[in-house]
């Protein structure tokens, strides 16, 4: 499959690679070397003969071996003739992260159709332009900015590439990481489409979240959205959702935003989730690539702050989770390992006095019963061991969703070893609600 160029090359060609750091040409060169690509880099530049300790070459035309990929990083008039002379080293795709081209009006659109016309030519595949690169964390192919290495089961499909490295940089930041990484730009050739059939099939992508303004072929994007939708979550953030932001959307990509309301039909019968904003996105990656799934909407939720487990309650009351009363046998087990000023109901509170050990109890008699299906567990001023006990419990096989909020050393302790175990955490119980609600409807639809 082409495709597989963009994420697994044996060798690249960073064309337009740069001796000054701060320079595109530069970082990029760099951040390939710093994430560890294994395979041959060749810098192209006419005017080096070393960039970064590698022997640097004038054309791409001029490297000794063949070429797989071919990241192109120069001026949008001469990207044209070096698609083309990517032809003669074999290259099977390029990434085009030179901006110019359909965005900035018809001169600009006219020297993207004569890039299309030199790839179709050479049949070369190409992301972009106007991108911020791909990532493929397997092979430590970071042709994109900013630098982040850490691997894990997110892959993101974005005609952001701002949208593009927050989450990747939160991924790496929780410890959680990503796979793949893709910066649409302009889609002059390869598009959101093919990129879901391809990481559909993906094994190392557990979860595809997808950032678009619009899309070519509405009909297509249903049907393989469906698809793939079956196989492993599929997360769509729109932007364009109004009649100002569809024109926006105009001036970014030159994408047809279309009428918001067919996108969300479309959405809903391909099976994929949609989010409202950049943070949501996120969340529900998190919670969909770590967590077990919750088998119904009971959920309950403990907490060591009265406030906290109110607003965690209207959270889940209004996305459609029940905070179910609790059963009179978990209330009886509960009663003989907690302390008397615990308030033994949904949510389940334990007070300022709370210690993990009281956290335990409570996990321990909820993940055993029967009548309830997920936990939210919010731990206000966080203290020492919570950790291990979130850990322990979501080896019962219900998920245990963490919210940890009131600061302080134990808590970036134990954020730090929830990080090591890849599992999620976080900042408030709203957040926390909407994360769980996703992964909950997400099973639903699953059957």
């Amino acid at each position: 499959m082409m495709l597989k160029s963009l994420f697994e090359p044996s060798s690249v060609a960073v064309i337009g690679a740069s001796r000054e750091p701060g320079k595109l040409g530069h970082e990029i060169l760099k951040n390939i070397l710093d994430a560890g690509f294994k395979g041959k880099l060749y810098p192209i530049n006419p005017k080096a003969d070393e960039v970064l300790g590698l022997k640097c070459y004038p054309s791409v035309k001029d490297v000794p071996e063949g070429v797989e990929l071919a990241v192109v990083i120069v001026p949008a008039r001469f990207v044209p003739s070096v698609i083309s002379d990517c032809s003669a080293k074999g290259v099977k795709a390029a990434v085009v992260i030179s901006g110019g081209f359909s965005e900035t009006g018809e001169a600009g659109a006219q020297l993207e159709r004569q890039l299309v016309e030199a790839a179709r030519k050479a049949g070369i595949r190409v992301i972009g332009p106007n991108c911020q690169g791909v990532n493929s964390s397997a092979v430590g192919l970071c042709a994109s900015w900013p630098l982040v290495r850490v691997k894990g089961p997110i892959s993101v499909i974005s005609q952001s590439g701002t949208v593009l490295a927050a989450l990747a940089c939160w991924a790496e930041e929780d410890g959680i990481g990503i796979s793949k990484l893709v910066a649409l730009g302009n889609k002059c050739d390869v598009d959101e489409i093919e990129l879901l059939e391809y990481l559909a099939e993906d094994p190392e992508t557990k979860v595809i979240a997808l950032y678009i303004e619009g899309t070519r072929d509405g009909r297509k994007f249903v049907e393989v959205a469906r698809k793939a939708a079956r196989r492993k979550p599929v997360l769509v953030l729109k932007g364009g959702r109004t009649a100002k932001g569809a024109e926006a959307v105009k001036s970014h990509t030159r994408s047809l935003a279309g009428m918001d309301a067919i996108f969300d039909a479309a959405f809903r019968q391909a099976g994929v989730i949609r989010a409202s904003s950049v943070e949501d996105f996120y969340d529900a990656c998190k919670a969909l690539s770590t967590l077990p799934r919750p088998t119904g909407k009971n959920v309950a939720i403990v907490t060591s702050s009265g406030g906290s487990g109110i607003l965690a309650t209207d959270a889940c009351e209004e996305l459609g989770l029940n905070v179910v009363g609790l059963p009179v046998e978990v209330k009886d087990a509960l009663k003989e390992k907690l302390p008397p000023e615990c308030i033994l109901r949904n949510p389940l509170d334990l007070t300022g006095s709370a210690v993990s050990e009281m956290y335990d109890a409570a996990a321990s008699a909820l993940a055993s019963s029967g009548a309830v299906d997920s936990i939210l567990m919010i731990v206000g001023d966080p203290m020492p061991g919570i950790a291990e006990v979130i850990s322990k419990n979501l080896q019962r096989g219900k998920p245990i969703v963490p919210v940890m909020l009131g600061g302080g050393k134990a808590e970036t302790e134990e954020r730090a070893k929830l990080r090591e175990l890849r599992l999620p955490v976080y900042s408030c119980p709203v957040r926390g609600a909407k994360a769980l609600a996703t992964l909950t409807r997400y099973t639903a639809q699953q059957g």
